[in-house]
């Protein structure tokens, strides 16, 4: 079977010249969404990865229109492979893993990307280390609530007069960064044998 999927990225966008094209190339049926492709997170592709079979040829306009980058192109094409789907762009003939030379170009472009991710990783951790050696400091600066602070705050949060929310607000924190401190606290209330 014969299987389209077609998005654009914003709701004032139309599907009408994809879902044509795909039609014209014999599509039976067409998954579509309209959706942002920076999400991974799309539903009709992730229902279509669940439906496709054996057999099946996935078909698309253009490749942007199915990946975001190339390694989420490599990923969703070994997918297919493994569950022995074909893949193929209309817009880009050579991405057709139905013939022998597409899967070529699909295991070149694989061997590219892996290439890479190593550079990346290596010239990574060569100017971590580089900077580490500088002094600078790695990670998220935690927000500090004074002792003060929370001397104020602590005893609101608690008995219910202050949300979270507000705290955070008036504190110029994260929430994340007061329930922290309030799991702290209440660790260290227990420890003390208070309530």
């Amino acid at each position: 079977m014969i299987i389209g999927y077609a998005r654009v990225s914003t709701d004032d966008q139309t599907l009408d010249v994809q879902r044509a094209t795909l039609r014209a190339a014999g599509c039976e049926r067409i998954y579509e969404e309209k959706i942002s492709g920076a999400y991974r997170a799309r539903p009709e592709l992730d229902r279509m990865l669940e439906h496709v079979r054996a057999g099946d040829v996935v078909t698309i306009a253009r490749l942007d229109r199915l990946a975001r980058s190339t390694r989420d192109l490599l990923e969703i094409a070994e997918r297919l492979k493994d569950q022995k789907v074909g893949l193929r762009s209309l817009q880009e003939p050579w991405a057709d893993t139905t013939s022998p030379s597409g899967v070529m170009i699909l295991t070149v472009f694989a061997g590219i990307a892996t290439f890479e991710r190593e550079l990346i990783k290596e010239r990574t951790g060569a100017g971590r280390a580089l900077a580490k050696a500088k002094g600078v400091k790695f990670g998220r600066r935690r927000s500090a609530i004074t002792a003060e602070q929370w001397g104020h705050f602590g005893p609101k949060l608690r008995n219910g007069e202050l949300s979270v929310l507000a705290a955070a607000t008036l504190l110029k924190c994260n929430r994340a960064t007061v329930y922290r401190r309030l799991a702290e606290d209440e660790a260290q209330r227990r420890a003390e044998g208070r309530s």
